[in-house]
């Protein structure tokens, strides 16, 4: 019995120690600095990670040496001691960042008099615009008042004429301001980086029909299809086709303003995760490659009498259109090689990029564009 007792401590000798008839369990406690580090780990940012680093250097290894520590990480002894004043073993959230925002905030100083003596006036003139309400409220009342307590009051209490309409003129100054402008955006020279799209208009014997166009500005690989309505799902469901066929090795596209780039294909270029660019209004130059595409498939395609309202049979007829524009057609803006070529042996070089034969790649294209 002595002996087995002995054998079990001697396997447990590490964890446990034997007090009385008792196996107690050895705890060893980390340091105090090891608890922060892991306190830290899980609850701070790394700017405080590195401060607590600061604190900890200068309580053991620093000597309590405020010099010796700041030249050590490389920051100001004004600053070690700003976060060294700062710190809180008991609430090391203390080493965060604190918000800069002001903590007193100018507040707008219109009087409820003003406010009412606005309304009124902006009621009884609801056509008069901000500048032309403070030249009246001035000769009525005979006091100053600022265009911006008026144009305040206007938009607190919605004094507008047509409330509908500015709520859309609005919405829509809102959706401008997050577009990402094409001009703005610093080119990249691989396939993929761009994709620019545009839509053509076509009206044949009092009928509409919409060729959505795409190319890759620098491979020039090329890709159209026609719908008979210029929907938005339309638009989403051709960058998903597109995307589809170069194997998701998209980042970014660009387009004009148009209605069929907004709503569901947002939705498709959010999902694909691509980054999507606009072009100014009234502004071609923006959009040179895709503007030029859809010229030569008016010259080469469509003027050479392949059109018809009959959307199949258009769409085969484009799709062998564009094989042959794709896998045949020599570019002169690629030394005359063709656009898959191009693209085939430039984008070989980045780190997504998937062997595909080219007979595959003809299945697809076909299966894409003329049957999907």
């Amino acid at each position: 019995m002595i002996t087995s007792l002995n054998t079990i401590l001697s396997m447990l000798a590490p964890h446990v120690k034997q007090v009385g008839y008792y196996l107690v369990p050895e705890i060893t406690l980390k340091s105090k600095y090891d608890r922060w580090r892991g306190i830290a780990k899980k609850n701070l940012s790394k700017e405080a990670q590195n401060r607590l680093e600061w604190i900890i250097y200068y309580e053991t290894k620093g000597k309590q040496n405020a010099s010796l520590t700041s030249r050590y990480f490389g920051i100001t002894p004004k600053t070690f001691y700003k976060w060294k004043n700062l710190f809180n073993e008991k609430d090391l959230t203390t080493l965060e960042n604190k918000s800069k925002a002001p903590k007193h905030v100018r507040q707008r100083e219109i009087t409820p008099t003003e406010e009412t003596r606005i309304i009124k006036l902006r009621k009884e003139h609801i056509c008069w615009g901000k500048m032309k309400i403070k030249k009246l409220y001035e000769n009525i009342y005979k006091e100053s008042i600022s265009s911006w307590k008026i144009q305040y009051t206007i938009q607190k209490y919605k004094l507008y004429r047509k409330p509908n309409k500015n709520k859309k003129t609005q919405a829509k100054r809102k959706k401008n301001k997050l577009k990402k402008k094409t001009h703005e955006l610093k080119k990249e020279d691989f396939p993929g980086f761009l994709i620019a799209l545009d839509t053509i208009v076509i009206y044949w014997k009092g009928k509409k029909r919409y060729i959505l166009t795409a190319i890759d500005t620098v491979s020039k690989i090329s890709f159209a299809k026609m719908y008979t309505t210029k929907h938005s799902r339309n638009a989403g469901d051709f960058i998903q086709r597109v995307a589809y066929l170069l194997d998701y090795e998209m980042w970014n596209t660009c387009h004009d303003n148009g209605s069929e780039f907004q709503k569901e294909f947002q939705t498709a270029v959010e999902e694909l995760g691509f980054g999507d660019y606009w072009s100014r209004p009234a502004t071609p130059k923006d959009n040179p490659v895709c503007e030029r595409f859809n010229r030569t498939i008016q010259e080469e395609f469509i003027d050479l009498g392949n059109m018809t309202d009959d959307v199949i049979l258009f769409n085969q007829r484009l799709t062998e259109w564009l094989m042959e524009y794709n896998f045949v057609r020599p570019h002169q803006t690629l030394d005359y090689e063709t656009p898959w070529s191009f693209y085939e042996k430039s984008a070989k070089v980045l780190p997504m990029w998937s062997s595909r034969t080219i007979r595959l790649l003809y299945i697809n294209f076909c299966y894409t564009f003329c049957y999907g």
